[in-house]
């Protein structure tokens, strides 16, 4: 399957989920109680055991060997300066890394790129976009995480509603537009079409990234059109959101197709989690390349993978062959 046929393949996949949702909840069918609570609890379901299972798989690997990324210079005699977080050497210097890491994403922010300029010359330049494109699309789903706590518990916690009004500050049209729902579909789409028209990009992808990025771009553009264009019953959705969570569910009627929907593609993609490339916040922190320190001039690493090898010293060797090594005229430490 070449690239385009991945993501047309991809493309269609999404919005045969649409139509499935659309046509399961249309009142001829009348399969709400199946797309809003049998399916998001197997969804669920499957997204924490999923998590769990992959969690302890890459925890049992075996790791003989300290292989740490290293980019900087590393801890050896007292007067040659030491990096700390390109090339930690005790674990203040792997938390140091680890952080940066995680929230600000340093590694992809010191990205480059490489080009062929004339005279097959190769050029390194610096690419901050998708560094942006990164942090902007996490924090964006973040944001909208937090914010939607508000619709499983009551009363809603006090940092959900300044989450929220921080989050609608400019208050643009009414219902206000939430910036980080704006800023969720853009950062979705750039990483998208970045796949699509970059050349070498377009060529390494597959159906199943081309996929996840399609299921999320559902996702939140159907959230906005929830929202501002065909508008739900909003306590509905709450009532049903916390018999969810309180395992005594029911439908209310009249919430609206586009809202099961939205809840559908959000099963899916909490079904499709674990087994996709999209698991890889818990893979930092068991990752060997990020959770070692580079201490291998302080201390020994013996690989625990070693079996006892017998071995044949050179004074044994000797005492085997003394007489022939001194006819051949090599020397001896023994006469």
């Amino acid at each position: 399957m070449n690239a385009w046929s991945s993501l047309f393949a991809s493309l269609f996949a999404v919005i045969g989920l649409v139509i499935i949702a659309l046509l399961g909840v249309a009142p001829a069918v009348g399969l709400g109680t199946l797309f809003g609570v049998v399916i998001p609890y197997v969804a669920i379901a499957v997204f924490v055991i999923g998590i769990v299972v992959r969690i302890l798989q890459w925890a049992k690997a075996p790791v003989p060997f300290r292989i740490p990324t290293t980019c900087g210079q590393a801890k050896s005699l007292p007067w040659i300066k030491a990096d700390n977080l390109e090339s930690p050497y005790n674990i203040w210097g792997v938390i140091g890394r680890m952080f940066l890491e995680v929230v600000l994403f340093r590694s992809l922010f010191r990205n480059t790129r490489a080009e062929v300029a004339d005279g097959a010359v190769v050029r390194y330049a610096s690419a901050k976009w998708l560094w942006l494109g990164g942090i902007l699309f996490h924090y964006s789903l973040l944001t909208i995480v937090v914010r939607h706590i508000r619709f499983f518990v009551e009363p809603i916690p006090s940092f959900v509603a300044l989450l929220s009004s921080a989050d609608g500050f400019f208050e643009i049209l009414v219902p206000t537009i939430f910036l980080t729902d704006i800023a969720f579909v853009l950062a979705a789409s750039y990483l998208f079409f970045r796949r699509v028209f970059i050349p070498h990009m377009r060529y390494i992808s597959l159906a199943n990234d081309y996929f996840p990025l399609f299921l999320i771009l559902g996702i939140g553009i159907t959230g906005i059109l929830m929202r501002n264009v065909w508008k739900v019953d909003l306590l509905a959705v709450k009532e049903l959101a916390m018999g969810l969570f309180s395992f005594h569910p029911t439908v209310p009627p009249g919430i609206g197709s586009i809202f099961f929907v939205h809840l559908f593609l959000v099963s899916v993609l909490l079904a499709y989690f674990p087994f996709s490339k999209l698991l890889h916040a818990p893979g930092v922190f068991l990752s060997p390349t990020r959770n070692m320190a580079n201490n291998n001039r302080m201390v020994r690493h013996i690989n625990p993978w070693n079996y006892p090898v017998k071995v044949h010293t050179y004074e044994e060797y000797e005492n085997d062959f003394r007489e022939k090594m001194k006819e051949a005229g090599i020397p001896v430490e023994k006469e």
